[in-house]
């Protein structure tokens, strides 16, 4: 079950209560300027660290972020060694901010091809921040969609217990987050790349060419007044919703 902030009053009905990001474009954005790819993803760490900081101005519960793919390991062995030292570095001296902001981290994904000091800083995080409460950052890290909902039929095969929709909600390694209500990716690709698969169902897609390494607050706000445009149906009619609107506190039918 999920262990879901309680929703602030003080949150207009506009802002999505879950907010996902596939953070793409830092490699073109490194390339253009004649840098390393690697000067992209750090300059990525930036963007991540304001968008953070903007969504906690404007009261959003949980943001997810997609950080390494299951598929990002086909990258040149020089880019994949940097973004793990990165990684490393970025939590040693994010953390302490997070945990002031009552940020708490999670790392949903396979840990299984990690470093043992890759793993061990991802768990330090993890339990440095398991106490606050005002927003939830997952960090999906070696994550990759089919993994997720592979990972949790096994899971389940192996306590015996029957293969439901219900029953695979709550053992996915989003379970503690909810279904996401928008998700942006940046980069100018129009696809979600294998990122929350299932989570993803009833979410709201917005796509923009922005490099993820550029992506602000004004970029972030355009897609909230996008998000604030749709009509979100869930399979019922327009009349139904204004008869039984959904709850905010959940994200559609597949809620954990």
């Amino acid at each position: 079950m999920a262990d879901f902030l309680p929703a602030d009053p003080k949150t207009p009905d506009t802002v999505p209560r879950h907010v996902a990001i596939v953070m793409d474009g830092n490699g073109r954005w490194a390339q253009r300027r004649h840098l390393p790819r690697v000067a992209g993803h750090k300059q990525g760490v930036d963007a991540l660290r304001n968008t953070v900081r903007a969504c906690l101005e404007r009261g959003v519960q949980v943001l997810t972020v997609f950080a390494f793919s299951s598929e990002n390991w086909s990258r040149p062995v020089d880019e994949v060694s940097g973004l793990m030292d990165l990684l490393v570095m970025a939590l040693s001296r994010e953390v302490p901010k997070l945990t002031k902001n009552g940020v708490r981290l999670y790392f949903p994904g396979d840990r299984s091809g990690l470093s043992p000091r890759v793993v061990q800083g991802l768990q330090r995080a993890q339990d440095a921040t398991a106490h606050n409460q005002r927003m939830v950052l997952n960090v999906c890290f070696n994550y990759g969609g089919r993994w997720d909902i592979a990972q949790a039929a096994r899971r389940l095969a192996a306590e015996g217990r029957e293969i439901t929709e219900a029953s695979l909600c709550e053992t996915t390694a989003l379970a503690h987050s909810g279904d996401p209500d928008l998700l942006i990716r940046t980069g100018g690709e129009m696809r979600i790349s294998n990122f929350l698969l299932w989570q993803a169902a009833y979410t709201e897609l917005f796509f923009t060419s922005c490099l993820w390494p550029d992506f602000d607050a004004a970029e972030l706000d355009r897609a909230f007044a996008d998000y604030a445009g749709r009509e979100r149906r869930f399979g019922q009619t327009s009349d139904q919703l204004e008869k039984n609107p959904p709850d905010k506190a959940k994200a559609g039918p597949y809620h954990a």
